[in-house]
């Protein structure tokens, strides 16, 4: 039996044939496929060849006539020789210079350097550490022993004396401000309870008269001479010179 999905159909005659998709799908693979996977073919082919007939035996060659020789003859003309130099020129240079100093230093120089630095260490202790131990550290050390039990009795002395100066202090401190404040309550506080009321119950008293008498007696004659007498009194006048044309 054969499948519906098949690219090989049943015809509507019942004749089995390939269908038109089948018939495509092989033409354009015998017309595209085909000519890359024969390209592709014969490059793989050329390229064994290549490899197998050229270029290996070309690597073969140049390996053996080319390389190995020339390594040998880099190894044998430039590498031996430079090892020897070099084991030569370090033997030299330990025979004739290092070993020479070596001993030059221990019998030669150190000696007389290590002499020299004992004699500069004595001297220095001579000349320096000792005076400066016995005319400075001797003489402060006593000193320092000598004055710490007066300083440390004077300090107690002046811690007393600033206790009781402290205490004076305060005390006076204390007493200038009860003396203020006695004669602040004695004297400053009545004179000013005293005037205060004065102000209050005589001088504004006295002054709120003087005012109201003076507006009474000055203001208010002065106001009504003003606007019933001295302004009418001017007008007349200006309207009688402006008539008379003496103002313009």
């Amino acid at each position: 039996m054969i499948d519906s999905s098949s690219p090989m159909r049943r015809s509507d005659n019942g004749d089995d044939g390939p269908s038109v998709l089948g018939v495509l799908v092989r033409g354009v693979a015998l017309v595209v496929v085909l000519p890359f996977r024969l390209a592709w073919e014969l490059l793989t082919a050329a390229g064994r060849g290549l490899y197998r007939w050229v270029l290996a035996p070309i690597g073969r060659f140049l390996d053996q006539w080319v390389l190995r020789p020339l390594g040998w003859l880099l190894q044998h003309l430039i590498w031996i020789p430079l090892q020897w130099l070099g084991r030569a020129a370090l033997w030299l240079w330990q025979t004739l210079i290092w070993l020479p100093l070596v001993w030059l230093w221990h019998n030669a120089l150190w000696p007389p350097l290590r002499w020299c630095g004992r004699g500069l260490a004595w001297l220095f202790h001579t000349l320096l550490v000792v005076p400066l131990y016995y005319l400075v550290w001797v003489p402060v050390t006593w000193l320092v022993r000598v004055l710490t039990p007066a300083l440390r009795q004077v300090g107690r002395w002046l811690v007393v004396l600033g206790g009781y100066l402290g205490a004076g202090l305060s005390w006076a401190w204390w007493a200038s401000g009860r003396i203020l404040w006695w004669c602040w309550a004695v004297t400053l506080r009545p004179l000013w309870l005293g005037a205060r009321w004065l102000w209050r119950h005589l001088v504004v008293p006295v002054g709120r008269a003087i005012r109201a008498v003076w507006r009474f007696t000055v203001v208010a004659p002065a106001r009504w001479l003003r606007t019933r007498v001295l302004e009418p009194v001017g007008r007349e006048i200006r309207e009688t010179l402006y008539a008379l044309g003496l103002l313009r």
